[in-house]
């Protein structure tokens, strides 16, 4: 399928490896030139090489998103984008007596205002043109909490929020705006996890993902590819009646009617 956005330009916010990188992937094989972010310079130019590859053209940004220097020095380069992907790495799981103050603010600053303060940023420009698309990558922990992620489910949930009223007053010009919740992946993130749960459990860390995928109804963990796919079709010109969505990618772990 032609998605309509080839020669449009996006940025993928930490995506040099990941989901981010799928996302990105999945961008340049549309035909979508990129400003890729990511913290460190060294993965990100070896993503930005590999993504070179579809044709495109790449530009590259090393900074902290979830920090107001990292945003500005994203902004500065990034400029008049058509689509924005937002991501960030999640806060590390706990128990609710972990977390402090300090611990939330952290979480929000990465996993809700950094977002919103990149859409307040860009989303102006796309008003003017008349057309965007913005990708906000949160989790399916907005819709059914994860315990041991309590950090996570609170900010990531503070961005639902706003994202449900923002999409729809930004619709009518065409914007649209919408949320990809992803499960399990197999990502440096799904390793993390695994480590920790051996830990707790008492097993090796492959016995650990085992354990893991068997409760997952698809029966193992996500690609970053698929994932990445499906953000590019809420990129495309057939995705303008999707707005303010949250997508469920998650081999379907969260088990929902509605």
């Amino acid at each position: 399928m032609d998605l309509g956005i080839r020669g449009k330009t996006a940025l993928v916010c930490a995506g040099s490896k990941g989901l981010g990188y799928g996302c990105a992937e999945a961008l340049a094989e549309a035909g979508v030139n990129l400003i890729l972010n990511a913290r460190s310079e060294g993965p990100l130019d070896e993503a930005a090489e590999r993504l070179r590859r579809h044709g495109i053209d790449v530009r590259t940004v090393a900074a902290d998103i979830a920090s107001e220097e990292g945003q500005r020095k994203v902004l500065a380069v990034a400029g008049d984008v058509d689509i924005l992907v937002n991501n960030a790495g999640g806060p590390p799981p706990g128990v609710w007596s972990d977390w402090g103050r300090a611990d939330f603010q952290k979480a929000l600053d990465a996993n809700m205002l950094a977002p919103i303060a990149m859409m307040t940023a860009i989303m102006p420009k796309m008003i003017e043109k008349g057309w965007g698309r913005v990708v906000n990558i949160t989790s399916q922990s907005v819709r059914a909490p994860i315990a041991q992620l309590g950090l996570s489910n609170a900010a990531r949930t503070g961005l639902t929020g706003f994202v449900a009223g923002t999409a729809r007053q930004v619709a009518p010009h065409g914007v649209i705006v919408n949320n990809l919740l992803p499960g399990t992946h197999a990502t440096a993130r799904s390793e993390a996890l695994d480590k920790g749960r051996a830990a707790r459990e008492g097993v090796d860390e492959a016995e650990a993902r085992r354990r893991s995928e068997a409760a997952i109804p698809a029966g193992r963990y996500g690609d970053a590819g698929d994932f990445g796919a499906i953000c590019a079709f809420l990129c495309s010109q057939q995705a303008r009646y999707i707005v303010g969505q949250n997508v469920l990618v998650d081999g379907g772990s969260v088990n929902l009617t509605m």
